[in-house]
């Protein structure tokens, strides 16, 4: 296939974003599209590459491993190598069982089914897991295992056939996606049957230009550079990913793949040395950039500084440089002088094995918390605490809630201090489910229990909906007790107000008493930085308040409720 220098600097306009995005640039709240403009280009130049050798009769499958295991795996196990001496020394054992497992996940390219399934409401901030950005690879690694197989079975039946078969896989794929993140939010983020059509998108557009070339419009070219740009400054977190939404920077990298002739000016502008440059270098950028930042925010107690994270992204990208130069480009020479293709596979086969026992062996030893001259202690993390809820009190009624609530999908989940129907009912989040082994062991008498979701425990909440309906058809007079994390809920047209409002005349028609009840205590640091304080000397200022200081903000936040 012909080089393309613009694909290159379209590379470098994928790469930056998510490295500014990441960074938390607020200019760029749209920079997570960057993965999926990888994705298409992906897809397009991997199509490329099989259409050609199929029709020149000279595809081999373990040609395609071959190339595909020197691009990917040799900058990969290098950064991940990389980042373990830091995981090391900087991450508390809790933290490193999670990395552990990362690594497991990494080697076995598998890491988006890793953090699908740890993606529950008490996980670790995503901003602190170093690897986190390889699901995005373990997709692409997915799609290589498979595609070729397919196109090739394909192909053998008819051409047409096989883009056909393409097209209708993209359809299902897309429906699939808009399907998931109303339903299943987590699995459509990281799994890749839901982000496969934006790489068959990509092949599709190189089957166009295998029989018509690339075009030459200028209208067309600049429109897709719109659309991604666009895309980038207008979307953020909020807008659901991958959907319908997703479409405008596909259909801009579609653009610009199929019209962007080297003669459009859009593909001179991309074909700058500055953004070539960078976009040969932007799948190690793409390594780098998350472990620097992730490292960076367990490190400091505060947020980094708009100047480090600054300084960061330029750091990934001149670390980017040096591995391009000195790890990537000597594993990917074929030539006699090169790595042979023996070579590659025994490489590639020792660090999956020495990558994953590495990570087993994290896992098994629970971080390596020996590592710190104080000894693990008490229950000082969510999993710890739950593990205790679930072992000490019973399941929730009536069944048709507790089935729900006895599982973490839909963050939903109930317990109560005994069976039968509650006296006092907390619902909120996880802030009113904090409450709940203080109220109940200091309340023998009383049968305690709660409903917490991610969510408002308003009226109007539709995940609340059922629980709503038990009160309103129970006959038992209740206390129930609202509360949850107000400064991430607060909008500016007074919701708070209005739904609390709703929601308790609706209770207090139901016949039930209800208290209204401030946040908990929160902290700027990890729990365990107050038990490891003898090796993380940044934490001990925090960690020193007198217990009428603890007292002083606790009953702060307790005489901020009042009895409706």
């Amino acid at each position: 296939m012909n080089y393309r220098p613009e694909i290159d600097g379209l590379r470098a306009l994928a790469v930056l974003p998510v490295i500014f995005f990441h960074a938390g640039f607020a200019w760029f709240g749209g920079g997570f599209v960057g993965v999926d403009i990888f994705f298409v280009i992906s897809g397009y130049l991997i199509t490329t590459i099989l259409i050609s050798n199929i029709e020149e009769n000279n595809f081999r499958v373990l040609d395609f491993y071959e190339r595909r295991a020197r691009r990917i795996l040799p900058a990969l196990f290098f950064v991940t190598l990389c980042s373990i001496p830091f995981a090391w020394f900087w991450m508390y054992p809790s933290q490193l069982k999670d990395f552990s497992q990362s690594l497991v996940g990494v080697s076995l390219f598998v890491s988006n089914f890793l953090f699908w399934i740890e993606s529950g409401y008490f996980e670790a901030a995503a901003e602190e897991k170093p690897l986190l950005h390889t699901w995005s690879l373990a997709v692409e690694e997915q799609y290589y295992l498979i595609f070729p197989l397919f196109l090739i079975f394909a192909w053998k039946q008819s051409r047409h056939l096989a883009v056909w078969s393409i097209a209708i896989l993209a359809i299902f794929s897309l429906i699939s996606s808009e399907w998931g993140w109303r339903n299943a939010p987590n699995a459509n983020f990281y799994l890749a049957h839901s982000r496969a059509w934006e790489l068959f998108a990509g092949s599709l557009a190189a089957f166009f230009i295998r029989k018509h070339g690339v075009l030459s419009n200028n209208l067309f070219a600049f429109m897709g550079l719109f659309a991604i740009i666009i895309s980038i400054v207008a979307y953020d977190e909020s807008i659901p990913f991958p959907s319908l939404y997703t479409l405008v920077p596909v259909i801009g990298v579609l653009l610009l793949i199929i019209y962007g002739d080297i003669k459009t000016y859009v593909a001179k502008l991309l074909s700058a040395n500055i953004l070539v440059s960078i976009g040969l270098v932007s799948y190690s950028a793409y390594l780098w950039h998350q472990p620097l930042f992730a490292f960076a925010r367990i490190k400091l107690i505060e947020e980094p500084s708009f100047f480090l994270m600054s300084c960061l992204s330029i750091v990934s990208i001149a670390l980017a440089f040096v591995s391009w130069k000195f790890v990537e480009k000597p594993f990917r020479d074929r030539s006699e002088k090169g790595i042979s293709r023996n070579k590659i596979f025994l490489f590639s086969i020792i660090m999956i094995v020495f990558l994953s026992s590495i990570g087993f062996l994290g896992h098994l030893n629970d971080g390596f918390k020996d590592r710190f001259s104080k000894a693990f202690e008490g229950d000082i993390n969510h999993l710890e605490f739950h593990k205790y809820i679930d072992e000490k009190f019973f399941d929730c009624e009536p069944s048709h809630i507790a089935e729900k609530a006895m599982k973490w999908e839909g963050y939903l989940r109930c317990k109560q201090t005994r069976e039968g129907e509650q006296d006092w009912l907390l619902l909120g989040d996880s802030h009113v489910e904090h409450l709940f082994i203080g109220l109940a062991e200091d309340n023998p008498n009383k049968n305690v229990g709660f409903y917490q979701l991610n969510a408002k425990p308003y009226i109007d909440e539709p995940k609340f909906k059922a629980i709503f309906e038990y009160l309103e058809a129970s006959e038992k007079k209740k206390l129930v007790i609202l509360s949850m994390f107000y400064s991430s809920r607060l909008v500016t047209n007074n919701d708070l107000y209005d739904e609390f409002d709703k929601t308790i005349n609706f209770l207090k028609n139901a016949g039930h008493d209800v208290v209204l009840l401030g946040d908990v205590p929160g902290y700027q640091i990890h729990p365990e930085d107050c038990v490891y304080t003898s090796s993380i000397e940044h934490a001990k200022d925090y960690c020193s308040q007198t217990l009428e200081q603890f007292l002083n903000n606790k009953y702060r936040y307790f005489y901020a409720s009042y009895k409706i």
